[in-house]
């Protein structure tokens, strides 16, 4: 169950501030743009250790932020999808993922009680009152659907050995289906990556959806070509499961081979090349 790692790291969209001195000024007067500065100046971050060594330091204020202002709903959300990032950067910790994602979700589920949202309390919801309110949600509901999506992905992902956790993959399932029916190229195609991971967990035999994982990896690459991430999920996920070592090694060396300065991709794109080698460096193992 490492794909709901994978799948979030290219949703990394954390930012670190230069701010060292004025920091405590920043929280004090601005802090929801601080917080909404966090999520986009790190974009542009091509070294992926200097954000998850930086990165603590700036939860934790947001975290001081929250104990003064602990019904503020965009701080909240906006903490939860900081940390949401934050647990798809760092090394492999079981123990230390599953409280950080723990964390994540009461920090998600709390804002949207203090929001007012109809999504309150979700995780307590019955399957069928779940399906039908996500069947139900409008183009307005979007951002809280995807949000939902992923950070429910993270804690799952942190709980791969409870199967009462795992079970809630459908529902995730559900939700970013929802997200793609209310907007295909929401999020520029980073919901039909979840999809496209998710219908490739299986081989066809054991009912998984290969076919259908295609669809939805060729969908993001033509909604976000730049976006590396997709490619090296695609050769990972699609590729290996049909041993199609041609796609697999095609897309990687693509992967490799190009270079793009876009300031809202940086950072997932350098960690798309790390993998991207680490992949064919395995490949002759696997193939």
């Amino acid at each position: 169950m490492k794909w709901a790692n994978n799948a979030v790291k290219p949703l990394l969209w954390l930012v670190m501030a230069a701010a060292t001195n004025g920091c405590g000024w920043l929280l004090d007067s601005a802090t929801e743009r601080f917080a909404s500065g966090l999520q986009q100046a790190v974009m542009a971050h091509s070294d992926p250790q200097t954000v998850v060594q930086a990165l603590p330091a700036y939860l934790l204020a947001l975290e001081a932020a929250l104990a003064k202002d602990a019904d503020n709903p965009d701080l909240l959300l906006t903490t939860a999808d900081l940390y949401n990032a934050y647990v798809g950067l760092i090394p492999d910790d079981p123990a230390r993922k599953r409280r950080l994602t723990q964390k994540t979700f009461t920090l998600l589920q709390q804002g949207l009680c203090r929001q007012g949202s109809a999504w309150c309390d979700f995780p307590k919801h019955s399957a069928e009152r779940l399906q039908a309110r996500v069947a139900e949600a409008e183009v307005a509901e979007l951002e809280n659907l995807y949000r939902i999506g992923t950070i429910w992905a993270a804690w799952i992902q942190a709980r791969s050995d409870d199967w009462n956790a795992v079970a809630g993959l459908a529902a995730v399932k559900a939700v970013m289906l929802r997200v793609v029916e209310l907007q295909d190229d929401y999020q520029q195609g980073k919901a039909h990556a979840y999809l496209a991971v998710m219908e490739s967990l299986l081989p066809e035999a054991l009912g998984g959806h290969p076919e259908l994982a295609k669809q939805h990896f060729v969908r993001a690459l033509q909604l976000a070509p730049d976006n590396q991430m997709f490619a090296v999920l695609y050769a990972k996920h699609y590729a290996r499961m049909a041993f199609d070592r041609d796609l697999h090694d095609n897309l990687l060396k693509k992967v490799l081979s190009t270079q793009i300065d876009k300031p809202d991709l940086n950072l997932v794109n350098a960690l798309a090349q790390q993998q991207a080698q680490q992949l064919l460096d395995s490949a002759d193992d696997y193939f």
